[in-house]
């Protein structure tokens, strides 16, 4: 069969070492995807002379790739939303595939897409979009198709790992690693989309659809970044046996679906726990295989373009066979999609993690502890820490059972507005992963 012709937008890092890796693994790619595979046309703002793109049509323009009737997949990787957005619906009105990397288009406006997608009879593929080189997508969608997903939850940011991972092993502030990490390249000079967790709610939203079958709504996903962690916080946690890492979790419940990323406490005998550095990882537990771990390179130029090519190899199969057998981009049947409500965060349930800055003064311990069993909040562990010279004030470390965020909201306002209370109490939410 004649070789299916591909356009990249984009030749940045990911779209880079998508070239490499076409380029240098062409022959064993057409044998996976049953025909050759051919990169006919790039679009970049500026040459690229350290790839070799002898032969190749080049562009400045995104939608001459959009438009140009010898492209069969266009590759989208210019990230962002606006442009994206255009290039990714011009792309499928001219009948072409799609594949991209882009998990804010996909989190964003990924319903829009899937539809019009449909309607011309095209796939947009999007593994790369969701944790880089780890086919977490591919694995909930097909390999766990015979379970109800009960919930999902992943360390799927590898700059706040780093940052919570270098607080940890080596006692230094958040300000500090981050600083670093700007360095290093891991996170941009505005790192908000990393630390406030908005891009790992942009992948969670996605997760969360493939999982239960559900409409993409990053709008109602709950986000808290980790800038206001001490390492005192990770030191604390560590002495009580858990991890603090920024999670992001998708849980089914009988009142709708949890969607939620924030700090979190986790044992730290548990695997994912253990994550460290710029690593990523989900786990997913099912009614039938139970609890799955999958581990790797959440970005990276190889990594990521190793998810990329895997769903270009997927659309090529894909392209000789019936496009009403084709898998369904959510997973589910696009009229099967449920109408589960996302909860708001007041509504989901935890245990927590609480560090309050008390006065050493007597009773005030007996003054928490009414406040919180007033609410129905019971302490399972409490560990007070001597007197801090510099201020006087005794740190006070509770864990909880679990009970509604709303209960807990209430107890941390009554706990603020004690005298003997000084400045915020700190809150972080535990998750077992049982």
């Amino acid at each position: 069969m004649k070789p299916v012709k591909v356009g990249i937008c984009g030749l940045g890092t990911v779209g880079g070492g998508t070239f490499n890796v076409l380029q240098r693994n062409a022959e064993e790619i057409a044998r996976r995807a049953g025909r050759g595979i051919e990169v006919a046309q790039i679009a970049m703002r500026t040459p690229k002379p350290q790839f070799q793109t002898t032969g190749i049509a080049i562009t400045n323009d995104v939608f001459e790739v959009a438009t140009n009737p010898e492209i069969d997949i266009v590759i989208e990787l210019v990230g962002g939303y606006t442009v994206a957005r255009e290039l990714v619906l011009k792309a499928i009105e001219n009948g072409k595939h799609v594949v991209t990397a882009n998990k804010a288009l996909i989190a964003v406006h990924g319903n829009e897409i899937f539809a019009k997608a449909r309607e011309k009879g095209v796939i947009v593929a999007f593994e790369a979009a969701v944790a880089g080189g780890i086919p977490v997508i591919k694995a909930i969608r097909e390999g766990l198709s015979a379970n109800r997903i009960n919930w999902v939850a992943g360390i799927i940011n590898g700059t706040g790992n780093f940052i919570l991972t270098e607080m940890r092993e080596k006692g230094r502030t958040f300000e500090d690693v981050l600083a670093e990490a700007q360095a290093l390249g891991y996170a941009e000079a505005d790192p908000t989309f990393d630390v406030e967790g908005i891009d790992a709610a942009h992948k969670l939203t996605i997760l969360a659809s493939i999982a239960f079958g559900i409409p993409l709504q990053f709008d109602k996903a709950y986000t808290e970044g980790i800038t206001k962690l001490t390492t005192a916080d990770v030191n604390y946690a560590e002495a009580l046996g858990y991890r603090i890492k920024h999670l992001g979790v998708a849980r089914s419940t009988a009142a709708g679906i949890e969607l939620r990323v924030h700090p979190t406490l986790i044992p730290a005998d548990r695997l994912i726990a253990n994550v460290n550095g710029v690593m990523n990882a989900v786990m997913v537990n099912g009614d039938a295989a139970g609890s799955t771990l999958f581990y790797g390179a959440g970005a990276g130029m190889e990594p990521t373009a190793s998810s990329v090519i895997a769903d270009l190899v997927d659309v090529v199969r894909a392209m000789t066979s019936d496009p009403e057998n084709r898998v369904p981009h959510l997973a589910f049947q696009p009229d099967s999609l449920s109408a589960h409500p996302i909860l708001p965060i007041e509504a989901c349930e935890s245990s927590y993690y609480l560090r309050i800055q008390a006065k050493d003064h007597p009773g005030v311990l007996a003054q928490v502890a009414s406040i919180l069993s007033e609410r129905g909040i019971n302490i399972e562990s409490i560990m007070q820490k001597e007197v801090e010279e510099h201020d006087g004030l005794v740190p006070m470390i509770l864990l909880t059972h679990r009970v509604l965020e709303q209960h807990m909201n209430d107890a941390i306002t009554a706990l603020e507005a004690l005298a003997g209370v000084v400045g915020p109490v700190v809150r972080i939410r535990v998750e077992h992963l049982n």
